[in-house]
């Protein structure tokens, strides 16, 4: 193929542009702004929905500059343990250590690939005093959050959700980024979204969004002079970006109806292969941010094979997420199966990303497909 085919990009629509334009013609391009007031009050709507539930967002550079700040209200300090997922993105864990907390790595379970509550409850035997969990609902797919609500309510655990990748999601009717204490979202620029770079933290205590937006702002004083009491970072979105943002909001939902057709896509043409696609619960609607593939455990093709062959054809993919357990900086971190075999070393071993470019076509789908199955 000579158009490269890549893994996810993003789409823009023009619609972006003329909240950017009123940035600059107004000349307030600055961190802070009207962009971002929209933004933040815009995500909170689409977020409570039909619910009536009301939620307080903070719009900031990065995902992982709203995970810190979560970390930091749910009062993570040096030495303390945080109940971590395994399987995810580093930018998930690597905040903890901002702080001086300590992860403890969860294992998954194989219904949906995320965090395993009879692994929860192992590791909270092992550790009754850890009072935070860091969730995240892996390539878009909400975790089982009922009994990880209850086992975390039983032991007085805050959870903070990652939903960077799961915007759009939903788990029996309620958004994804709604079930923590603290949660965050991701507009990287693979995202269903994206503001070519930022985040957002959502909760539904004002008080804390109000103390995340001190932190994110120097933690400046108000006062006449420069006055600073504690320590602050540069986390603040800037109003052109947010602009972006609100233009692509317009679109989520369009956006994550295109994701699932590229999933059933996938799932319909690689059906007589020894290969399934990334699970889902029934209760739950996935985003579909990126679809997935595991090869059967008897089958001689290995990911990186697939992998190969679809790079000699110019189409990228990627491995699963490599655990956390596995990686070199936390090899002296604990990890904790529900008493079995490593699910996530399994996921990793077998699994690959496909591509999930809304903007592919289905021939070009076609393609990748075709592609897949010389492998075997």
């Amino acid at each position: 193929m000579e158009k490269r085919i890549p893994l996810a990009t993003p789409t823009m629509h023009g619609e972006e542009m003329r909240f950017v334009q009123e940035a600059f013609d107004k000349n307030w391009i600055a961190p802070l702004g009207f962009n971002c007031d929209g933004f933040e009050k815009e995500i909170a709507e689409y977020l409570s929905g039909e619910s009536g539930e009301e939620y307080h967002a903070l719009a900031l550079s990065a995902g992982t500059a709203a995970l810190h700040l979560a970390y930091k209200l749910a009062g993570v300090k040096r030495g303390d343990i945080v109940l971590c997922s395994d399987m995810t993105f580093a930018a998930t864990v690597n905040p903890i250590s901002y702080e001086g907390g300590v992860q403890v790595y969860v294992d998954s379970e194989r219904e949906t690939w995320n965090m395993c509550p009879k692994a929860l409850e192992r590791a909270f035997g092992k550790y009754p005093q850890a009072k935070v969990v860091s969730l995240a609902h892996l390539y878009g797919t909400p975790s089982k959050m009922d009994e990880i609500l209850d086992i975390c309510n039983h032991y007085g655990a805050i959870i903070v959700e990652d939903a960077a990748e799961a915007l759009a999601a939903t788990y029996k009717g309620k958004q994804m980024g709604t079930f923590g204490k603290y949660n965050v979202l991701s507009f990287n620029g693979n995202k269903l979204i994206t503001t070519s770079g930022g985040g957002m933290l959502v909760t539904k205590d004002k008080a804390a969004r109000d103390k995340a937006f001190f932190w994110a702002t120097q933690s400046r004083e108000k006062a006449a002079w420069y006055q600073h009491e504690e320590i602050g970072y540069n986390y603040r979105m800037s109003n052109v970006v947010a602009g972006i943002g609100r233009g692509q909001l317009l679109y989520v939902n369009k956006h994550r109806d295109k994701k699932e057709e590229i999933y059933k896509r996938y799932q319909d043409g690689l059906k007589d292969l020894p290969v399934t696609m990334n699970p889902y619960l029934a209760d739950s609607s996935p985003n579909f941010w990126l679809s997935c593939m595991l090869i059967d455990e008897k089958s001689s093709v290995s990911p990186m094979t697939v992998m190969q062959k679809l790079e000699e054809n110019n189409v990228e993919s990627r491995p699963i997420w490599k655990p956390m357990h596995m990686q070199p900086v936390f090899k002296a971190n604990d990890y904790i199966t529900a008493g079995g075999k490593s699910v996530n070393e399994d996921i990793f071993a077998r699994g690959l990303c496909l591509p999930s470019d809304i903007k592919m076509t289905e021939e070009e789908q076609a393609f990748v497909i075709d592609t897949i199955k010389k492998c075997f």
